[in-house]
């Protein structure tokens, strides 16, 4: 998946028009969701004090369009002061604004800002696992046209982290990690793009799975029988993908920011939501795909949000939410024009009307706006924990956010 995505000639590397040609975010969808974007960051900048400079980072940046549309939809004075910067393996668009910096990396660390990933951590690369015919959960491996066989027992980090978050079944078993009754049976692998795919999304058809591969050590051999005179079942051709990778790279991330706010959005599984038979699956040319690792097709799944924000739980107060919340707080609702406008100014109430339905689209809960919104906050609020931001007059959307339960982040495909 590393190698299809952003090796030579990935999909990420290549130039041209980019992810939008092959499938549509929110990004796409509307400027609303730049200029919500907008005020999210001057509202961060409000409660930053308004710094004499002002950092922006785009995340997984496509070809700048989220960076155009918020300098455009920014206040002067606050356009003067930001430092906006698009992270992205591809090479700098032409034509992009001269005032936005460009590169691999984020630039730095101790900024302070906004950092914003917009359906970024959804191609960060993942293993899948598979259960084979004995119950021993196995790393998927995928040749480059999408065939595929079993390899090794997943084991180690990975396998701690999918007990923690994502069980595979009642007694799964795995290297490394304690089976038997009861025991949740978590599993995986830890090698980003090893393993590259799993059945077409959530919902895909139980009988689609691989052949089973490699057999069960003796050991594991044994840990099943004893599982099976308890009468603990174990299905074959039940799928996961580990997110540690994911976690350490929304943590990286987190950590190049001093003072305010990171923000993720993602189509997103919670831990009561996981999938039994994995999400990662393919789009090009606008259509979803077999997820074949040619280079030619986007290769994306679901996030954990939730085991991201423990990753980085340390920073200060996490917010989990889904984009239907958190752009009707920052002021996007949807709801259409009073049809007397139609009368009185026929044009504004076209306008109005077109604008209506953009925003119905950017917070549909069954779509875009059921994706999945993670803010973690940095050394914000004047005790620096981020608790006094939820009273502060200046930044109702910000406040209101951080000042909500967190909640279950929902799911929705591209």
């Amino acid at each position: 998946m590393a190698t299809a995505l952003y090796g030579p000639g990935g999909f990420y590397r290549s130039a041209g028009p980019g992810p939008a040609a092959h499938f549509r975010t929110s990004v796409h969808a509307s400027p609303l969701y730049a200029r919500a974007v907008a005020r999210f960051l001057t509202e961060v900048d409000t409660v930053l004090g308004t710094p004499p400079a002002l950092d922006f980072v785009d995340i997984g940046a496509g070809r700048g369009e989220l960076l155009t549309g918020v300098l455009a939809a920014l206040p002067p004075a606050t356009a003067a002061r930001v430092r906006p910067y698009g992270v992205e393996r591809a090479p700098r668009p032409e034509g992009l604004d001269a005032r936005i910096g460009w590169g691999e990396e984020i630039p730095g660390h101790g900024l302070t800002g906004l950092l914003f990933a917009n359906e970024w951590l959804d191609n960060v690369p993942v293993d899948v696992v598979e259960t084979d015919a004995e119950g021993v959960a196995r790393i998927v491996l995928v040749a480059p046209d999408g065939s595929e066989r079993l390899g090794e027992p997943v084991s180690g980090a990975d396998a701690e982290w999918l007990a923690r978050w994502w069980p595979m079944g009642e007694g799964a078993v795995c290297s490394g990690t304690g089976a038997g009754a009861g025991a949740g049976g978590g599993v995986g692998s830890g090698r980003a793009g090893a393993g590259l795919r799993a059945e077409s999304g959530v919902g895909a058809e139980p009988g689609l799975r691989a052949e089973p591969g490699l057999r069960a050590e003796p050991g594991l051999r044994a840990e099943l029988g004893m599982l099976a005179e308890l009468g603990v079942q174990v299905e074959p051709g039940l799928r996961a993908e580990p997110g540690t990778g994911r976690d350490a790279a929304w943590a990286a991330a987190v950590s190049h920011l001093g003072r305010g706010l990171a923000v993720a959005v993602d189509y997103a599984h919670s831990a009561h939501t996981r999938p039994a038979f994995g999400t990662l699956t393919g789009f090009r040319a606008g259509r979803e795909v077999a997820p074949v690792p040619d280079g030619t097709t986007d290769l994306t799944a679901h996030v954990a949000l939730d085991a991201c924000a423990a990753a980085t739980a340390h920073h200060g107060p996490a917010t989990l939410t889904r984009q239907r919340e958190a752009l009707r707080a920052l002021g996007l609702a949807g709801s259409r024009p009073p049809l007397s406008l139609a009368s009185t100014d026929p044009a504004a109430y076209v306008r109005a009307l077109a604008g209506a339905g953009e925003a119905s689209e950017l917070t549909d809960p069954a779509g875009l706006g059921g994706f999945g919104w993670l803010l973690q906050t940095v050394g914000l609020g004047a005790d620096r924990t981020g608790t006094a931001v939820r009273a502060m007059p200046d930044a109702p959307g910000l406040s209101a956010l951080l000042g909500e339960e967190a909640r279950g982040e929902g799911e929705a495909g591209r």
